[in-house]
């Protein structure tokens, strides 16, 4: 186990999948954790389950994110760890994409990651750790996700520049890209049945999907002490997939 004792967690989109995972991790390895997310209900009834801190908040909206820091700061100052996981998967071919979808996606994936980074670095205690959550599509070429994946190769350019402009003050940023995770998102994006998921598998070597405790444990192991000369790193979590092309 990963000893995280007295230090204090943020993890946006924390009520499901790979946010509520890492949560779980994270406290079980002695972090205090905070977890916010847009759904009031699923929040506050994750952090029930977890014995986390619940703080609704859209992160597409800038006025939620500067009173989530203002709270965040009431509460306990500084924190040590932030994990920005919150997004968004929605399918289209570019040329039947709508500005409605490109901005939906955008909007939550590269504008709400970048300003949870931006408005949260003063809050950061020195020698804190960002992880911000990608994706394997940023390493692909997948029909029909030319908005996600443009998103997260996005969110990738701005680890790299996070992590330049922070090291001075010893602050580590790296970025983690799952590939087929058994998460809430798959159903979202109808991939949750038998044959789309045995098709998935099928062009995984590792056959099988990720668990989203895995990325929990690595994250883990990320934000600890134990990775102190890590930063500006993308970790590829896809069981092979990406190696097929």
């Amino acid at each position: 186990m990963t000893n995280l004792k007295g230090k204090v967690a943020l993890i946006t989109g924390g009520n499901s999948g790979i946010g509520y995972a890492t949560a779980k991790e994270l406290i079980a390895n002695g972090a205090e954790v905070i977890i916010t997310g847009r759904r009031k209900d699923a929040i506050e009834n994750a952090a029930a389950e977890l014995n986390a801190i619940a703080l609704p908040a859209d992160q597409t909206k800038l006025a939620d994110i500067n009173t989530l820091t203002a709270e965040v700061a009431a509460l306990f100052g500084k924190i040590d760890i932030l994990v920005v996981n919150a997004g968004i998967s929605k399918l289209t071919t570019i040329e039947n994409a709508t500005e409605e979808l490109f901005d939906e996606v955008i909007n939550l994936n590269l504008k709400g990651t970048y300003f949870t980074l931006s408005k949260f670095i003063p809050l950061l205690n020195d020698g804190a750790s960002v992880i911000l959550i990608s994706s394997s599509s940023a390493s692909k070429s997948i029909p029909q996700t030319s908005i996600y994946a443009a998103s997260k190769v996005a969110i990738n350019a701005v680890m790299k520049i996070a992590a330049v402009e922070l090291a001075p003050r010893k602050i580590r940023v790296n970025s983690v890209s799952p590939g087929p995770f058994a998460t809430e998102i798959m159903k979202k994006t109808g991939l949750a049945d038998a044959r789309m998921q045995d098709f998935i598998r099928a062009g995984v070597p590792l056959d099988r999907l990720g668990h989203p405790a895995e990325i929990g444990q690595l994250i883990s192991f990320l934000v600890s002490d134990a990775a102190s000369f890590i930063t500006g790193a993308e970790y590829l979590v896809d069981g092979g997939q990406s190696l097929n092309k």
